[in-house]
């Protein structure tokens, strides 16, 4: 068995080497320039355009057989451009793998074309038209597919490339790198393929195209087409038809779908507005494409969880600019305004970080919104129709109307940026709404039931939250009916009050104050809240208010008159003027205390005495005796002599007053210092006398 292998071998081995020394004698007799001439005309057959080429020729049998050609250019190119850098398409090497059979008889028919390092220029022209127009026209005017077609090859691979992309007039450049693609020329039938992946912005993409009628396609004819592109931050195919006549003409299905929009417009080089919402996303539409504008009807548009339905139009002339009219069931606008914090986070002070304006310049915007139901952060709302229209860096929003906190919603929302500064109008009027949900969500307060109207016309400019709440003007108008003001009873206060006004006003920061109307008026100026008509009347209560509240410290300063009233055309049976300050979340109520002294018998007469002088002085001054308060001054005329003598006590100075008359029965003692003076009768003048000057000098009374 061994024998016979060895036997079979022998004359395999010999076939071999015999073979290996043909193909080398082979490579001694090609003549490279021969080679060169016959691949350069192939080429041309299959292309019409002629290789110019400015560096070496290698030609290879084994281990196979092909031809390297380095440094390759187009002829007539150089007058295209200034160089090298601006010819459309210059190779660092390109091989063209020739058939061995017909290499054995002479013949140089090639199999395949690989492009190693080619550099792709395109610049496009303010007219349309690029440095490749010329080459496109020649190649429609070239190839001829079909059995009889002088191509013997129909592919052409493509190795580490480059495209660079360039247009003045929208001063766009564009770098592609890392190209590897595959290229199924057109030899035998009229489509044309491509397959690979390249490097885009620091992102692999892996894409495909398919042309059904690819000379149609130069030609500017209509031609199917298909593409796919598939990257991390976005994936999109297109399916339907291109033509190219006077302008650019597409038109078929478009799905695209990211996993994040905010990312994919990044990486498309567009700035995406404001820090929030814009995540998932997904696109299918009908799409019709003419020039820079884009059509895309049937519209299913899925963002953040969102769904709608509509048309879209694009437009990219002079500027970026976007219409929509769009549909949905349910809207959540919560991603996109849970970014914005109008008061500091864990504090009760206005936000101070600087508004990002930049979303506003980047691209027009028109367009009309309506959905069954709308949440924007804890709000709900009903039925809603919406106008957005940006342009020129002013943002507009409208709302025809909205279903809201059980009423209607109507208003119109501005921004426009001014520089580095916002300028903000709204306009909004809320008819019939329960003002519980609505006065809570709008601004914080949970402290009022009941149904009414708000109304409020403001505007401010600034640059973060804080300088706008420093600059509001504007009017604001709350009516309201058949509600109540929780965390306060003004009834129960003002009846205890009225029975015990020195009791204390006691725990009455509990209960409610129901309320017939309510009817506040408010002036904004300066970020300064002025009340110019603040009515809260009830059955058997009436409020008013004035003062002013700052809006930037968020504080009140407010005063008022709180009455209990019998009728309403009868005059209040008790008043209470009280004071609010503090901050809006946790304000403090003070009650007028000099009005509760009064109406207390026990102590009105008290506060009526004090208003004599000489009354006035008496009690001070026992005051300051008992508090250790500061001696009256002698005046400087009084006699030495008057003073009281050294050791004794200093008594508060008296009123002048008569002497004490004794009883006629009772002889007058005479006066000795070891006993004291005897105590006058009860009904003696002298009981009204203080016993220290009393017992002092009992001789200065005469």
């Amino acid at each position: 068995m061994a024998q016979g292998i060895k036997r079979l071998g022998m004359p395999i081995a010999a076939f071999l080497a015999a073979a290996l020394l043909g193909l080398i004698a082979i490579s001694w007799m090609i003549d490279p320039n021969a080679v060169r001439l016959s691949v350069e005309k192939q080429i041309r057959a299959a292309t019409g355009l002629d290789l110019m080429v400015n560096g070496d020729v290698r030609v290879s049998i084994f281990p196979g057989s092909a031809i390297t050609l380095q440094q390759v250019g187009l002829k007539g190119a150089s007058s295209r451009g200034s160089g090298i850098a601006d010819e459309p398409l210059t190779v660092e090497e390109l091989t063209a793998n020739l058939r061995l059979l017909p290499l054995l008889m002479r013949r140089y028919e090639i199999a395949d074309v690989t492009l190693l390092h080619p550099r792709i220029n395109v610049k496009r022209n303010a007219d349309g038209r690029s440095n490749w127009s010329p080459i496109i026209e020649t190649l429609a005017r070239t190839i001829k597919p079909g059995v009889d077609s002088p191509v013997s090859f129909s592919e052409i691979r493509i190795k580490e490339g480059v495209l660079t992309f360039q247009n003045d007039a929208r001063e766009i450049a564009e770098t592609v790198n890392g190209i590897d693609l595959s290229l199924a020329w057109p030899s035998i039938s009229r489509s044309f393929a491509a397959t690979g992946q390249f490097n885009w912005r620091n992102e692999l993409v892996d894409g495909s195209l398919s042309i059904t009628d690819f000379i149609a396609a130069l030609s500017g004819d209509r031609s199917g087409i298909k593409v796919r592109v598939a990257s991390t931050p976005l994936k999109f195919a297109f399916d339907g038809a291109v033509a190219n006549r006077t302008s650019l003409l597409m038109e078929g299905t478009l799905t695209a779908d990211s996993p994040s929009l905010r990312n994919a417009l990044r990486w498309a080089g567009q700035a995406p507005p404001g820090t929030g919402g814009l995540g998932r996303f997904a696109l299918k539409a009908r799409t019709n494409m003419v020039g820079d504008s884009i059509a895309l009807t049937n519209v299913n548009l899925e963002l953040d969880g969102n769904t709608a339905e509509g048309v879209i139009t694009y437009s990219n002339n002079d500027r970026q600019r976007v219409q929509a009219t769009l549909a949905a069931d349910a809207l959540d606008f919560t991603p996109y305004i849970d970014t914005i914090r109008l008061v500091a986070s864990g504090a009760r002070d206005w936000n101070r970080q600087l508004f990002d304006l930049r979303g506003l310049s980047a691209t027009d915007l028109d367009m009309r919104l309506s959905a069954a139901k709308v949440a924007i952060g804890p709000t709900r709302i009903g039925r809603t129709a919406l106008g957005a229209n940006l342009r020129s860096g002013t943002l507009a929003l409208s709302i025809g109307e909205a279903q809201i906190y059980g009423g209607i919603l109507k208003g119109s929302f501005g921004v426009t940026r001014a520089d580095a500064d916002a300028e903000v109008k709204a306009q909004f009027q809320f008819t019939d709404v329960d003002l519980a949900s609505c006065v809570q969500e709008l601004f914080g307060v949970n402290r009022l039931t009941g149904r009414g109207n708000l109304n409020f016309a403001l505007e401010a400019k600034g640059a973060s939250p804080f300088t706008l709440a420093q600059s509001l003007d504007g009017t604001a108008t709350l009516t309201g009916h058949d509600g109540a003001i929780s965390g306060l009873n003004v009834e129960q206060l003002l009846k205890r009050l009225e029975r015990r006004p020195l009791s204390g006003a006691g725990n009455f920061r509990n209960g409610s104050t129901p309320f017939d109307s309510l009817n506040i008026a408010i002036r904004f100026n300066d970020g300064v809240a002025t009340a110019e008509d603040a009515r809260i009347e009830g059955p058997t209560t009436r409020v008013l208010m004035t003062g002013t509240a700052s809006v930037p410290s968020r504080e009140y300063d407010l005063k008022g008159v709180a009455s209990l009233v019998t009728a309403s055309d009868a005059p209040p049976a008790f008043q209470l003027p009280f004071v609010v300050q503090g901050p809006w979340d946790d304000p403090l109520i003070f009650p007028d205390s000099d009005s509760l002294i009064r109406r207390s018998p026990a102590s009105a007469p008290l506060l009526d005495s004090l208003k004599d002088r000489k009354t006035r002085d008496a009690v001070k001054s026992v005051i300051e005796r008992f508090t250790g308060g500061k001696k009256p001054e002698q005046p400087a005329a009084q006699p030495q002599a008057a003073a009281p003598p050294s050791g004794t006590s200093t008594s508060l100075p008296t009123p002048v007053l008569p002497a004490p008359i004794p009883p006629a029965e009772t002889p007058v003692p005479p006066h000795s210092t070891d006993a004291p003076p005897s105590a006058p009768p009860a009904d003696s003048p002298a009981q009204a006398m203080p016993p220290a000057a009393t017992e002092s000098h009992p001789e200065k009374a005469d």
